[in-house]
């Protein structure tokens, strides 16, 4: 246990240790973790699940929306194949995903996932979805500025709890593509 490095947070913890304020499928990626930073840097800190959505959470424990990633799940589809996809981006900007994404993915169309389908798929929880444990082959798309910021906070795969991670974490996330403008 330790002071969080951003935010105001009572504690923060490697979430490798704290497996009961993650989803499982985050759990088990970090039980399995093979990035290149030590899974140790990924911290978890316990928050009020009523405080999940993203204006609220960064009132209630002073984190600026530029400190926040939001992780959006797209479904961009070409003919009948569906490809599922993440996108990491700044919580003070929204994922262009009718144009950047779309095209990165090689889509006709690109759209939100419906929240039911992107929780079924995940096995996280709306509002937590998060791209450390993510189904294996899922391309994960990260804003540049993202990938550039010392700290941000994002979903922990449920609405209690945070996951507080460098940027370049992320970045070098299996299926990670670092993408200029992803938000905006």
């Amino acid at each position: 246990m330790s002071a969080a490095p951003i935010g105001n947070f009572e504690a923060a913890w490697p979430a490798v240790d704290r497996a009961d304020l993650v989803a499982a499928p985050v759990a088990e990626a970090l039980a399995g973790w093979t990035g290149a930073e030590p899974v140790e840097s990924v911290l978890v800190v316990d928050t009020d699940p009523e405080l999940a959505d993203t204006g609220n959470f960064g009132q209630a424990y002073d984190v600026a929306p530029e400190l926040s990633a939001n992780c959006v799940v797209v479904a961009a589809k070409r003919g009948q194949d569906v490809t599922y996809a993440a996108c990491m981006v700044l919580a003070s900007t929204r994922a262009d995903v009718n144009g950047l994404v779309r095209k990165h993915l090689g889509a006709r169309k690109a759209s939100f996932a419906p929240m039911d389908e992107a929780v079924s798929l995940t096995g996280m929880q709306y509002g937590g979805i998060t791209p450390i444990g993510l189904p294996d082959g899922w391309p994960v798309l990260v804003d540049a500025a993202v990938a550039d910021a010392a700290y941000v906070v994002i979903g922990s795969g449920n609405r209690r709890g945070k996951i507080i991670v460098p940027g370049k974490v992320l970045a070098g996330l299996p299926g990670a593509t670092v993408l200029e403008s992803l938000g905006l």
